[in-house]
């Protein structure tokens, strides 16, 4: 059977912070280790980190919960991070609140407040 799927690779100059980071806090969990690479995985979202002298901080990881007492709770133990308080984004029916990573790496932690589609293949 063939596999398929997709993996965001960030650079990043503090590799055991930010490892450890979406490890403790985020709740990831490693996938595969490589030289200089961790590959961690939340659900269906496999991130690698990669260690580099140069971070790149200018993207976006959204993971998403169940229910909106699954994101608040990801609030309180994130509180230090984040950036802002959990709230209704009514224009993309969601409940979310955003933080950066040890590195000013940009997070979101959201659910949906809709149906959504399934994420297997048919």
């Amino acid at each position: 059977m063939f596999m398929a799927g997709g993996i965001v690779f960030v650079r990043t100059a503090q590799f055991d912070a930010v490892k450890a980071f979406y490890l403790e806090r985020v709740g990831m969990t490693v996938w595969l280790e490589q030289p200089d690479i961790s590959i961690l995985r939340f659900g269906n979202l496999l991130v690698g980190l990669h260690r580099q002298p140069d971070a790149d901080i200018d993207s976006l990881l959204t993971f998403f919960y169940d229910t909106r007492e699954d994101v608040d709770a990801m609030y309180v133990k994130l509180k230090e991070w984040a950036t802002t308080e959990p709230r209704e984004n009514v224009t993309y029916r969601i409940y979310n609140f955003f933080g950066k990573d040890p590195e000013g790496r940009n997070i979101e932690l959201q659910t949906f407040l809709h149906p959504l589609p399934t994420l297997r293949d048919d």
